[in-house]
């Protein structure tokens, strides 16, 4: 598989020096999502970049509906990529869904990576979906799942109304959810992340949000033993704060807490030049 899945997800390496950083994009993205930031690290490390096999940038003939039913397949992704290049040590960055990707494979491979950076992670994946469709459809009884300690989710009825209605209109749903998503007032990264979801082929950006949804790794965190540090932005309609202190909390290994204070899920799109320093600390020297 080694050269092929180099090709097939758009494999990258560039920069310079002897340690390997990895940034992987969230869902609704590409590896785009990172150029803004890219030059604060390319002097310093070998960038490893690429694409999650449902980004609008891979042929679709390489989602494979029947494989990709849960987040482990994409596990096996990014640990066949730093085999293929030959890594053996690497940090990682994860956006979103792709910070749980990382800690799966930590779990599974920890002595591959010193340090997992989650930008915008939540161990239950379901607030960026319906809480864009519930602003277009303006229903103001949105209202978060309460389990115990940890407040992140929504009600399967709910749920299940927005995928409807998800496949319904799918370019009512990026229009409605693209801005409330970035939050802050920057147009240009509202128009980026909605050319990235409009490039994806609706039915598997409908699939992918029903895996998303169903993941929940709430009860494996425990097994992370690396260290971490969790990025979260002052308000995030996706990902409320108390989901960084419940990782915190929760995450096996020693953890830090970095909040930017600016809105949104997105910052490496919105905010780059407050994003990347807060990054470049979190890096072991």
């Amino acid at each position: 598989m080694g050269s092929l899945i180099l090709e097939a997800l758009n494999v990258r390496v560039e920069g310079q020096g002897d340690k390997f950083l990895v940034f992987a994009h969230g869902f609704g993205t590409d590896q785009s999502a990172w150029q803004r930031i890219l030059p604060f690290f390319t002097p310093y490390y070998r960038v490893i970049l690429f694409d999650l096999v449902c980004a609008g940038s891979v042929n679709p003939d390489y989602f494979n509906f029947r494989r990709y039913t849960n987040l482990e397949a994409y596990v096996d992704d990014l640990l066949n990529i730093l085999d293929t290049l030959g890594v053996d040590r690497c940090f990682y960055v994860g956006h979103s869904v792709s910070a749980m990707i990382g800690i799966l494979a930590s779990i599974r491979r920890p002595e591959l990576f010193t340090k997992l950076i989650m930008i915008g992670a939540s161990p239950r994946e379901t607030g960026w979906l319906i809480k864009g469709l519930f602003f277009l459809l303006k229903i103001d009884s949105v209202r978060f799942l309460n389990d115990k300690d940890y407040h992140g989710g929504f009600e399967q009825e709910e749920i299940e109304f927005v995928f409807v209605a998800m496949e319904a209109n799918y370019e009512a749903w990026v229009n409605g959810f693209a801005p409330l998503a970035v939050g802050a007032d920057v147009p240009a990264a509202v128009r980026e992340f909605s050319r990235t979801l409009f490039n994806m082929r609706p039915d598997i950006t409908l699939f992918v949000s029903r895996t998303v949804f169903n993941s929940d790794l709430r009860g494996i965190l425990g097994l992370v033993k690396v260290p971490c540090c969790i990025i979260q932005t002052s308000k995030d309609v996706s990902v409320p704060a108390s989901v960084a202190k419940y990782l915190k909390n929760h995450l096996g290994g020693k953890t830090t807490v970095e909040m930017l204070r600016t809105e949104g899920h997105l910052p490496h799109l919105s905010a780059p030049a407050m994003l990347a320093p807060v990054i470049r600390r979190a890096l072991p020297r």
